[in-house]
């Protein structure tokens, strides 16, 4: 596989081992991503439409081969084999433009690190490196109708019959299921009553017979959710992760990576959309009447400070990391704080924005366009990945003790 690799300057230290400082490996994302993001996946360009899957996927697959996606995996599995602080070196270049937000992300943020967690040996060489190398699409099938945040309300049962497993449930809001090759499929072995206990996960290929995806429009108008049902489906055992009564467990670690350690760059990208936003309406006299009003201006104060605490907790959680600690539920205060923080800021920057008419100036109407749809994907942010409500209730039992 060819790859756009660091330049020299980047390579480790064959004498010593020592691996390229951070600041580093930021420069070199700053530099390739600079020559390389085309302008119609910038959402502050006029240029701009949504890329199609297809270029989502080369450009994902580019980033790879450039050293900038899989750093801190293995280089046995396709990874870079860093560290968690050249990870977030990237990230902040990553967050500094507005790119496109992953169309692999299941596969790299959440499959992938369980699979190295509990997967065998020819689980880890079959998946991991396709998917850092853009080849298969992954969803997460862990929500259900009755069982949303809740998963030890989870129903949908898998039961052992000679050697494989047969499959009964449906899932719901399961990103990215239409184009997916394989579900990260968390089902229960007892019962409901039997609460985290009896939890098994399982790798699924999406062709199985008996899996049927129906697609649910959400409020933005896109089908990127979509209900999944499994009706007799038979899998091999060699599909599952882990011992038969660790899926609980394993949620949790999933859990905890998604609500801790994915998508680092997330202050960053809230800042470089703070700033097209006050570019846009400054480069139209009527509209940069609003960014005169004393109100406006405490607003745009308290969101910068806001997206500083969020940058200094990301900071803080990478740190952490490296000196051995373990997350756990402190994950929540992460996740709780960047989805309140960029719900109330897609709330401030629709009602600037919906001032904005025909007339005004080419930017001012795409920034109406983009922030008019960040509004509306703003509102489930307090819901994925655990809504805020279960984010407190961990809070309080977990670390306040509550």
């Amino acid at each position: 596989m060819q790859r756009d690799l660091p330049p020299g300057d980047l390579s480790a230290d064959h004498a010593t081992g020592a691996l390229p400082p951070p600041h580093a490996y930021r420069r070199h994302a700053r530099d390739w991503l600079a020559a390389h993001l085309p302008d119609h996946m910038r959402a502050d360009s006029l240029a701009w439409r949504s890329p199609t899957l297809d270029e989502s996927r080369d450009w994902e697959a580019a980033m790879h081969r450039a050293g900038l996606a899989g750093m801190t995996w293995p280089q046995a599995y396709g990874g870079h084999g860093l560290s968690l602080r050249e990870h977030l070196a990237v990230n902040k270049e990553i967050g500094a433009l507005p790119m496109p937000e992953s169309v692999g992300s299941i596969g790299k943020e959440l499959a992938g690190p369980i699979i190295m967690a509990v997967g065998t040996e020819a689980q880890k060489q079959a998946f991991l490196a396709p998917i850092l190398r853009m080849e298969q699409f992954w969803c997460q099938g862990f929500s259900e109708p009755d069982a949303g945040s809740d998963l030890a309300r989870l129903r949908t049962k898998a039961v052992e019959e000679n050697g494989c497993w047969r499959i009964n449930g449906q899932k719901i809001w399961t990103s990215g299921a239409a184009k997916a090759h394989h579900c990260l499929l968390l089902t229960r072995t007892g019962t409901v009553a039997d609460r985290h206990r009896g939890l098994l996960m399982f790798a699924v290929p999406m062709d199985t017979p008996g899996i049927r995806v129906v697609p649910i429009k959400s409020i933005d108008g896109k089908e990127s959710f979509a209900e999944v049902f499994f009706d007799d489906v038979v899998v091999p055992d060699s599909a599952r992760l882990g011992a038969p009564d660790e899926g609980w467990s394993a949620a949790l670690r999933v859990l905890g990576i998604e609500r801790a350690t994915n998508r680092m760059y997330r202050p960053w990208r809230f800042e470089c959309e703070l700033a097209f936003l006050l570019r846009a309406l400054a480069s139209d006299p009527e509209q940069a009447r609003q960014l005169q009003d004393g109100g406006v201006q405490r607003r745009v104060g308290e969101l910068l400070a806001e997206i500083d605490g969020l940058k200094g907790l990301v900071e803080r959680t990478v740190q952490q990391l490296m000196q051995g600690e373990s997350i756990g539920a402190r994950g929540s205060l992460t996740k709780l704080f960047w989805s309140e923080t960029h719900q109330a800021f897609a709330g401030f920057a629709l009602g600037l924005v919906s001032q904005i008419g025909p007339q005004s100036s080419p930017l001012a109407q795409r920034a109406r366009q983009a922030f008019t749809q960040a509004y509306l994907f703003a509102r489930a942010e307090t819901i994925y990945a655990g809504t805020s409500e279960v984010q407190l209730d961990l809070i309080a039992q977990r670390i306040l003790m509550l």
